[in-house]
C-alpha cells in the first residue's frame, strides 16, 4: 500500500497463497469510490468476496457498493473486520450496520462468517484462510483443468520493452506457453506467462492469475479471453470483434465537437452557453483508465458536456498532444507523464496538461471548473530530466544510476520521479549526486553523474530520473 499514490490501492492485482496444500487466489480491488467498475468485474470472476470492513470506520459507501456486486454475482460473502486493535474499533457497531444490510453475522444467529482481523500485528489471517478454504469445500468449488483456455483479463498495460501485457485469470481448461489466444479485440500467441511472484511458468490451470505476452494489441480490462485452436482464427475473431468496437465508437463520438479550455468552462457557462469540455485521457493501465472515464462522466451536468477525444494506456506522446491541440482538448494523465519533445510541443501549440496520480484530485479540478473556482495553489516545473545509462551495485549502498542529464539541471536533494515508458514507478528524493566519484551539488545539461535514490533501488537502463519543483501560482 505505501507504493500507491495517496495511500490507496489504486490497481488491480492477483496473488496466490497456500493454505495445507491447497490454493487460495486472492484479487485485490480497488476501495475508491471511483473504481466502481474494478469491484464489480473483481466480483464477477471470483467464488467468494472476502468484504474489508474497517472496524473504527464501519460500513462505508464503498462497502456498500461491493455488498451490492456481491449479491448481484450471487456468491458467497465472507467478512474481514479489520483493525480491531485500534483504540476507537467497535466490532458490535459495525455488526449492526452490516445486519442493515442483510449481512447477520453468526454470533448474531445469521450465517454470515466474520473474522476479526488486526492484518498488520497478523492476528486472524490463518482464521480467515481456514474460513474461506471451508466455505470452498461447502460450495464445492471446482473446474474443470484439461482442455482449452477461458477465462478473464484482469488489467492490462503497453509495456515499452515487453509489448501489450496482460494479466489473466485462468477459470477453466489449461493455458500453455504456445497457444494461439482471442482476448477481447486483441490477439496473438502467449510467448511468455509470469506468476504473481515474477517467475516464468510453462502453463497456468484455473485459478491461476498470469500475466501473458505476445499479444498484438492491449485488451480491454473485463474481456473474456480464450484458447483458439489456430492463430488463424483467433485473428478472424479478434478482427472481426475490433471492427464491430470501431462502429460503435465513431457512433459514439460523433459528439465530439468545438471544445472549450479547462479554465474557460465557468465564463461560458455563465454566459449561458452549453460548454463541452474535450479531452484527450491518458492512464498507466485499463482499469484506470476506465475508473477515470466512469467518474469524469457522472460529473456531465446540462450545461457542461464532456467528450473523449481519445483515450488510451501510455505515456503522453507527440501524437497526443496534436490530437489535443486540433480538437482544443485538455490532456488529462493519470500517473503518466509527457516526455520532453512532448511537453516542448504542448508548450509551443498551447495544450494543457493536466497530470494526476490521486484520482479524487484529477475529479476535484474538474469540478471545481465547473463552478469557477479552478485555481491550483502550486504548479509542478521540471528543472531536469536524466536518463539511466549504466546501473552499479555498490556495497552496503545499493544501486546507483549512472545517467547523462538530457535537460535542465539535476540538484542534489529535489524532488524526483521515476519513470518507465513515461510512467510513474516512484517519487523520492535524490539522496546523493557525484560527477566522477566526487560529491556534486548540481549536474548540467550534456553532463554525466552517479544517482543514488531514496529507499529504491529497481533501477534498469533507458529509465528516466526527472526531478521538479512545486512553485506556487499567484492567484488572480
Amino acid at each position: 500500500m505505501a507504493g500507491e499514490a495517496g495511500g490507496i490501492t489504486q490497481h488491480i492485482g492477483a496473488y496466490k497463497v497456500d493454505v495445507d496444500g491447497r490454493q487460495i487466489t486472492f484479487l485485490d480491488t480497488p476501495g475508491h469510490a471511483a473504481f466502481t467498475q474494478m469491484r464489480a468485474r473483481g466480483a464477477q470472476v471470483t467464488d467468494i468476496v472476502v468484504l474489508m470492513v474497517a472496524a473504527d470506520d464501519g460500513v462505508m459507501p464503498q462497502t456498500i457498493e461491493a455488498i451490492n456486486h456481491a449479491k448481484a454475482a450471487e456468491v458467497p460473502i465472507v467478512v474481514a473486520l479489520n483493525k480491531i486493535d485500534k483504540e476507537n474499533a467497535d466490532p458490535q457497531r459495525v455488526l449492526a450496520e452490516l445486519s442493515e444490510h442483510g449481512l447477520v453475522a453468526e454470533s448474531w444467529g445469521g450465517d454470515t462468517i466474520v473474522v476479526e482481523m488486526a492484518a498488520q500485528q497478523n492476528l486472524g489471517v490463518d482464521d480467515l484462510l481456514e474460513q474461506l478454504a471451508a466455505v470452498a469445500e461447502i460450495e464445492e468449488l471446482t473446474a474443470n483443468p484439461t482442455g482449452r483456455a477461458k477465462g478473464v483479463v484482469l488489467e492490462a498495460n503497453l509495456d515499452i520493452g515487453r509489448g501489450p501485457v496482460a494479466t489473466i485469470l485462468v477459470d477453466k481448461g489449461e493455458l500453455k506457453v504456445g497457444d494461439p489466444i482471442v482476448a477481447g479485440a486483441a490477439w496473438g500467441r502467449v510467448r511468455a506467462m509470469i506468476n504473481d511472484r515474477g517467475e516464468q511458468v510453462k502453463t497456468a490451470g484455473p485459478s491461476t492469475p498470469v500475466q501473458v505476452l505476445g499479444l498484438q494489441s492491449v485488451p480491454n480490462a473485463g474481456d473474456e479471453f480464450r484458447s483458439s485452436e489456430t492463430e488463424k482464427t483467433a485473428r478472424t475473431v479478434a478482427e472481426a470483434r475490433e471492427q464491430r468496437q470501431r462502429l460503435k465508437a465513431q457512433r459514439g463520438d460523433a459528439r465530439v465537437q468545438k471544445g472549450v479550455k479547462l479554465e474557460d468552462i465557468f465564463s461560458q457557462i455563465q454566459a449561458g452557453e452549453v460548454a463541452t469540455l474535450n479531452l484527450v485521457l491518458k492512464a498507466d493501465v485499463q482499469g484506470s483508465l476506465e475508473a477515470v472515464t466512469e467518474s469524469l462522466r457522472r460529473l456531465e451536468r446540462d450545461e457542461v458536456k464532456l467528450a473523449f477525444v481519445h483515450r488510451a494506456v501510455g505515456a503522453i506522446t507527440e501524437n497526443d498532444i496534436s490530437l489535443a491541440a486540433t480538437t482544443n482538448a485538455t490532456l488529462i494523465g493519470f500517473n503518466v507523464r509527457p516526455d520532453r519533445k512532448a511537453r516542448e510541443m504542448a508548450g509551443s501549440e498551447g495544450v494543457e496538461i493536466r497530470t494526476y496520480e490521486i484520482i479524487y484530485k484529477l475529479l476535484e479540478d474538474i469540478e471545481r471548473a465547473m463552478v469557477g473556482m479552478l485555481a491550483p495553489e502550486f504548479e509542478e516545473v521540471v528543472t531536469g530530466e536524466a536518463e539511466v545509462r549504466e546501473v552499479f551495485r555498490v556495497p552496503r549502498v545499493g544501486g546507483i544510476a549512472g545517467c547523462m542529464v538530457l535537460s535542465g539541471t539535476i540538484t542534489r536533494g529535489s524532488k524526483v520521479r521515476f519513470l518507465r515508458d513515461g510512467t510513474i514507478i516512484w517519487k523520492g528524493a535524490i539522496q546523493s549526486l557525484k560527477r566522477f566519484k566526487e560529491d556534486a551539488r548540481e549536474v548540467r545539461e550534456g553532463f554525466e553523474c552517479g544517482i543514488g535514490l531514496t529507499d529504491f533501488q529497481d533501477l534498469k537502463q533507458g529509465d528516466i530520473i526527472e526531478t521538479y519543483e512545486e512553485r506556487e501560482i499567484a492567484r488572480v
